[in-house]
């Protein structure tokens, strides 16, 4: 694949090489090879049914949001594909359109270019996966690139994409933790409760992510893992985790730059719009499905891999994902996103949010009467004599005193009336 792209840049080189050199009288037609070198190194055309979907639907009518670093605008392959954008980082145009941050400020055209970029003629240069779609461009800034929280942007550009008219918005990044901001919680309500298809990468073991990360763990949401061109699970252009939902490419993927060069990548960030472009293949070819069974279609459909007899792997999710299946195959209507409730999650986790329970009626119960109280005592000083002391102490003490004193008297008036008598004279 490798050894394609770049013959079909050296090819693409050499023509204007041969065009600008040749003398004014001469007509120099370069050879037109049978098949387009770009076309050609785009295997998952072929491989994931999407060039037997096209025979149905190549996603006019539908609308996907790119919530990444903008969409170039020199690039032919995006002429007539980005309709509406804007810029919620603060530091972008206010079009969407101006790449913003130092140094993946391609990255927005690439993940572009893979969803819906138009080519550069009937059956030549790079192609999305659903090339009659429309664009919004909403760019957002990572770190210090940025006025405004990582928060607060994706909060507002899932919010504008909404209301400017999105049926499926993609999200090339993550968080690489598993939390999310209370925040996020109504921006994210917001789109499933306005029948939009949210699509998000798992994240790549390569730059750190070893578990999916936010937004790809918030239920609701159509996670994408990422394979190589073989079809398994990429060492380090993917990661793993229960909330994957089906797998795609994320190795030797073509991409268009800002500029208009074209690039080999990889990545889940490559993966996940692969996917959103047939989640609109699907919006257009049956107009009357709702996003819950959009999701549904592209998860019952996907293909098992190789050698694995899961019905949900960690690796891959419910498998390799099928275009042409997703768009043409019988699938049975279902109620709920396969991919979970975020509303209910959030009525579980997040408590002082939910509604308060209901309290059933209570009977009133007759209490009786409680009894007097005691009348309070007055507090006495604890220099005056009380009941009790008076009672039994200073009354004994008392009478014992005054039946002393008369005991002594008597005892007194005997010892004189002896002494007179011993005094009186003989007779």
């Amino acid at each position: 694949m490798r050894r394609r792209l770049v013959a079909a840049v050296t090819a693409a080189a050499a023509a204007l090489t041969l065009v600008t050199a040749a003398p004014a009288a001469a007509v120099v037609t370069p050879e037109v090879p049978e098949e387009d070198p770009v076309r050609a190194a785009e295997y998952w055309l072929e491989d994931y049914g999407i060039d037997q979907a096209w025979e149905k639907t190549r996603g006019r009518g539908v609308t996907i949001a790119i919530i990444d670093t903008g969409i170039g605008k020199g690039p032919v392959e995006f002429e007539g594909a980005v309709v509406d954008g804007t810029d919620v980082s603060g530091v972008g145009t206010s079009d969407g359109r101006t790449p913003v941050g130092a140094v993946d400020s391609n990255h927005g055209s690439w993940v572009a270019s893979l969803a819906a970029g138009r080519g550069t003629g009937e059956d030549t240069g790079m192609i999305g996966v659903a090339p009659e779609a429309e664009l919004l461009s909403v760019s957002v800034g990572f770190g210090s690139s940025a006025t405004k929280s990582f928060t607060e942007q994706i909060a507002e550009a899932i919010r504008w994409s909404v209301d400017h008219g999105a049926d499926v918005i993609n999200m090339s990044l993550t968080t690489n933790v598993p939390d999310w901001d209370e925040s996020w919680d109504d921006a994210f309500l917001y789109a499933f409760q306005n029948d939009v298809v949210v699509v998000v990468a798992a994240g790549n073991r390569g730059s750190g992510t070893t578990r999916v990360g936010a937004p790809a763990t918030i239920p609701g949401v159509l996670t994408v893992g990422g394979v190589d061109p073989d079809g398994k699970a990429s060492v380090d252009a993917s990661t793993q985790g229960i909330t994957i939902g089906v797998s795609a490419p994320s190795e030797e993927l073509v991409g268009v730059s800002a500029d208009g060069r074209l690039v080999l990548w990889n990545g889940t960030s490559g993966a996940a719009p692969i996917v959103a472009g047939i989640a609109a293949l699907v919006r257009a070819a049956h107009p009357d499905l709702d996003a819950n069974n959009v999701i549904n279609r592209i998860v019952e459909t996907a293909r098992p891999p190789a050698g694995s007899t899961a019905n949900h792997d960690p690796l891959y999710g419910y498998g390799l994902v099928d275009a042409a299946a997703a768009v043409s195959a019988k699938v049975p209507a279902v109620d709920a996103n396969p991919m979970g409730s975020l509303s209910e999650w959030i009525r579980l986790y997040r408590r002082a949010q939910s509604d308060p329970v209901p309290q059933q009626p209570v009977e009133p119960v007759t209490v009786p009467p409680l009894p007097r109280p005691d009348s309070a005592e007055r507090a006495a000083s604890p220099l005056l004599p009380s009941g009790q002391t008076l009672l039994y102490g200073t009354l004994p003490l008392s009478v014992a005193t005054a039946a002393a004193i008369l005991v002594a008297l008597g005892v007194t008036a005997a010892v004189r009336r002896i002494r007179l008598t011993s005094r009186a004279p003989s007779r």
